[in-house]
């Protein structure tokens, strides 16, 4: 397989892409980390209420 001229352009597109949607990837992974650890904190306190019944 040979990319001519412009095999420099089509491989750093690839790897900026690749580079993008991995960011993308671990960027939501973290998120929904950190929503579930604040969902679960919400659903305790729901749970305790302020008057310490369910």
């Amino acid at each position: 397989m040979t990319l001519g001229q412009h095999a420099g352009y089509i491989l750093g597109a690839y790897a900026f892409t690749a580079l993008v949607v991995g960011g993308l990837t671990l960027h939501a992974l973290r998120d929904q980390r950190s929503r579930k650890r604040e969902l679960d904190r919400l659903q305790g306190e729901v749970k305790d209420g302020p008057g310490g019944r369910a």
